[in-house]
């Protein structure tokens, strides 16, 4: 399979590694600053993007770029009816839009917070806790991240998602607050705290707490490996259902589709 990366900075180079080692050729490689990308473009310029896209010749691209430029990246690719990976995060308000765009221009995209197939475990392993502890009222659910000083957005896209989770199995929790307190939380806000700082590659904790003691579920990323694996992988299988059938052109996917 051809890959164009989007974005070739720590993770991309990852991804190029990781998919010629499975046997995968890298079409390009597209940024605005790397200096050893194959092309550059200008910032901001979707229409750029697309003509370097489309002329690599790709069989699916797989976006890490920036959060600031995937919502015009994504609009730029769709429509060239090339699958599009995406694990760039800070989007989520705008998902429902991109899904109607997807289903509009018969263009496929797969996104996700976190590739990582632990990370993806840890999610469910955290549902069936918070399903757990709803008969033990006493236990006050919150979550924390942390990542290196390099990371764009705040909260990862991995900790809204974790956030999101306890949400829909929680029997108290309805509404996540991601900002500083300045007053005592509400029992139905569920505070989604993060840290900068270093180079840690990422760092999920969902705590259970009472006043005798605590329960802690942590994730540690050791590397970037395994989430750059999952997006290799993610692009496989989405390039090869789309060629089998099992997904169909213009929808909007999810590891839960993968998985």
């Amino acid at each position: 399979m051809k890959i164009t990366l989007i974005g070739y900075g720590k993770m991309g180079h990852m991804i190029a590694s990781i998919a010629k080692n499975k046997g995968h050729e890298i079409a390009s490689t597209i940024d605005t600053f790397a200096p050893d990308a194959i092309v550059k473009i200008p910032a901001n310029e979707p229409s750029a993007l697309a003509e370097a896209v489309k002329n690599s010749g790709c069989d699916a691209a797989i976006d890490f770029s920036h959060p600031s430029t995937i919502i015009s990246n994504i609009k730029a690719v769709l429509p060239l009816g090339i699958p599009l990976i995406v694990g760039t995060t800070g989007w989520d308000a705008q998902k429902k839009e991109i899904a109607d765009f997807a289903a509009s221009c018969n263009g496929t995209i797969m996104a996700a917070s976190n590739f990582a197939i632990g990370v993806n475990l840890f999610y469910k392993i955290v549902q069936e806790a918070v399903k757990l502890m709803n008969e033990y009222s006493e236990y006050d659910v919150s979550t924390w991240e942390m990542h290196h000083n390099q990371k764009a957005d705040s909260p990862s896209g991995t900790a809204l998602e974790i956030a999101k989770r306890i949400l829909a199995e929680s029997s108290v929790k309805n509404e996540i607050v991601t900002e500083s307190f300045h007053e005592r939380p509400k029992v139905n806000q569920l505070h989604v705290s993060s840290t900068r700082g270093g180079f840690v590659p990422g760092t999920h904790t969902v705590f259970f707490d009472s006043s005798a003691d605590t329960i802690e579920l942590t994730h540690r990323t050791r590397n970037r490996e395994g989430l750059a694996l999952g997006a290799v992988v993610a692009a496989e299988k989405v390039f090869s259902g789309l060629e089998s059938g099992k997904f169909k052109k213009g929808s909007f996917l999810s590891m839960e589709d993968l998985l």
